[in-house]
């Protein structure tokens, strides 16, 4: 059992048309170490190259089982900070679903407002919607906020660069080998502190951390070393994604990230993903991210033309046409001809 998004997810593993993993897990592959680079893989040589790519220093950055404990820890140690006091988190609905629930089991009290704030939270590029935000939105969304923590996850898909160089003081970022890099099974993610926090936060983390098993640190070395390739195959999926994205929504904003939102304003998005599953089609409704008027759709699989026209044909309103239903039918009949072919 994990959180409900994550269910959801999880529950359906069988649709044809899975439109749900916002990961390149499937259709990218990441380098296998040997015994050689295990035997010899050094966590302070990662946290020197992903320091590096963050433009940190390296004793500001640490190595956590992923994001989302990366998050947890931030959420924590600043909930710590405050007490007695109940803290306050900001939060910018839709969001991804740990960076409102995480908040709130950790101690703090979460507002959709401007007023003032411990932390504010803020996926970038934001899941669901996959844009990105400027510098000047970005802080002028948290100001009055003592913290900012950006989930920094789907970053290296719009080839941006990180915003903990950002002009102002209490920037956390965190990020992940599992979505860019499809390295669901490195279970490798970090951490990065303000300047201020960087001591207290070594203490906090002292406590709770486990080593990254050498398994996953040469992962991850050995991934670093083909970012440039991996960079090329994740952009070839994007644009053939994202092109087809645009046919089918020609007014719609172009997503940055791996996951666009769909809005459907008066309709019952529940309702329409279980249709959809009867399809053997998988969408994440928006009330999971906290806004119940559109669907997420991911753009990270190579059969995305497909799934998606398989989405549209059961999509109400105008974009569920003849036409989608018939692409969908003649790219599975291109799919079964070439894989006659091979066999």
């Amino acid at each position: 059992m994990k959180f409900p998004l994550a269910d959801w997810i999880d529950s359906h593993p069988g649709c044809r048309y899975n439109l749900a993993k916002s990961g390149m897990a499937g259709s990218v592959d990441h380098p296998i170490p040997g015994p050689r680079a295990i035997r010899t893989a050094d966590p302070a040589r990662l946290r020197r190259e992903l320091a590096a790519i963050v433009g940190v220093a390296p004793d500001r950055l640490f190595l956590t089982h992923g994001a989302t404990e990366a998050n947890a820890w931030v959420m924590h140690y600043l909930a710590d900070r405050a007490r007695p006091r109940t803290a306050v988190c900001r939060v910018r609905l839709p969001e991804y679903p740990p960076l409102f629930d995480g908040p709130r089991t950790a101690g703090f009290r979460v507002a959709t407002d401007r007023r003032p704030a411990d932390l504010a939270i803020v996926s970038l590029p934001r899941n669901p919607e996959g844009v990105d935000w400027t510098d000047d939105k970005l802080t002028s969304w948290s100001t009055g906020a003592r913290h900012l923590l950006i989930d920094e996850t789907f970053r290296e898909f719009g080839h941006l660069r990180s915003r903990a160089d950002l002009d102002r003081r209490g920037v956390w970022t965190t990020g992940s080998f599992t979505k860019f890099y499809g390295g669901d099974d490195l279970r490798v993610g970090y951490v990065t502190t303000p300047e201020e926090e960087r001591d207290g936060f070594d203490r906090f983390a002292g406590l709770f951390s486990d080593d990254i098993p050498p398994t996953s640190l040469a992962g991850a070395l050995l991934t670093l070393e083909h970012r440039a390739r991996f960079h090329q195959r994740v952009d070839r999926v994007m644009r053939a994604s994202r092109g087809a994205l645009a046919r089918a929504f020609p007014h719609g904003p172009e997503p940055v990230g791996p996951v666009w939102f769909d809005r459907l304003p008066g309709h019952d998005t529940r309702a329409i993903a279980q249709r959809l599953l009867r399809r053997s089609v998988l969408v994440c409704p928006g009330a999971y991210f906290g806004d119940p008027t559109g669907i997420r759709l991911c753009l990270t699989r190579r059969t995305f033309r497909t799934d998606l026209a398989a989405y549209l044909g059961g999509r109400p309103g105008a974009a569920a046409t003849g036409a989608a239903d018939r692409t969908a039918r003649r790219d599975r009949g291109a799919s079964g001809r070439a894989r006659a072919g091979r066999a």
